[in-house]
């Protein structure tokens, strides 16, 4: 049974997601989506073309970011981490939070590490302020290496004690929603992933599900 043949009475559906094909935040929203066996229309916003800054697009998302989930009753929803917490509160067969509370609080702490801390400092938008700013092309790779390395680096000390082979057990969940991605930024910026055998585990173990092959930037309709 999937979300998509038995949506909860009353709940309005995911219409269209609108995000890139590289952005990590879009990235997360695919995986969570497929997860929850649920298909929309994909509206993709070229982020270097400065797409996401179109006065249409801004009266959907006023911060000019992606993702931006529509649903079918017109309702408009932002921020990754919000909409895939609305996807497992609305549709939560499977689940993707523990129901205990202080196991909870350890993903979510896991996902804010990555999603909060690491990713907006590497993001392009902070990468051009930092170029704007007279920056060699050098010291901003390096800027967006240590800053993916920093983050990886709490994340595998978080799940020293964690039984796998996910993040936290053993079915996948916002923990790894958030990691691979991640780990996708840190290697196109150069990071050794290697030194973090405890993520790339959880890694491997989300790269054989169907919802992790189908989210991956290389396979979206916008690719480059």
């Amino acid at each position: 049974m999937t979300a998509d043949e038995f949506p909860l009475p009353s709940q309005p559906r995911p219409a269209v997601l609108h995000g890139y094909f590289r952005s990590s935040a879009s990235w997360r929203v695919r995986i969570a989506l497929r997860l929850k066996g649920l298909s929309v229309h994909h509206v993709a916003h070229h982020l270097r073309k400065g797409e996401q800054r179109s006065a249409a697009y801004l009266r959907l998302n006023p911060q000019g970011l992606v993702p931006t989930l529509e649903l079918d009753d017109g309702t408009v929803l932002t921020q990754s981490l919000a909409i895939i917490h609305w996807l497992d509160d609305a549709y939560p067969d499977p689940p993707l939070r523990p129901k205990d509370v202080l196991e909870r609080a350890k993903v979510e702490a896991f996902s804010l590490v990555l999603a909060a801390d690491t990713h907006p400092v590497q993001n392009l938008a902070v990468l051009a302020r930092l170029r704007a700013m007279g920056i060699a092309e050098p010291q901003v790779q390096k800027w967006a290496a240590e800053v993916n390395a920093a983050g990886l680096a709490a994340c595998e000390a978080l799940l020293r004690d964690t039984e796998g082979p996910f993040c936290f057990g053993d079915s996948p969940g916002v923990a790894d929603i958030c990691l691979v991605p991640q780990l996708g930024n840190a290697r196109r910026f150069g990071v050794t992933v290697e030194q973090f055998p405890r993520l790339l585990a959880a890694e491997a173990a989300c790269a054989g599900l169907a919802a992790f092959i189908e989210a991956v930037p290389s396979r979206q309709v916008d690719a480059e």
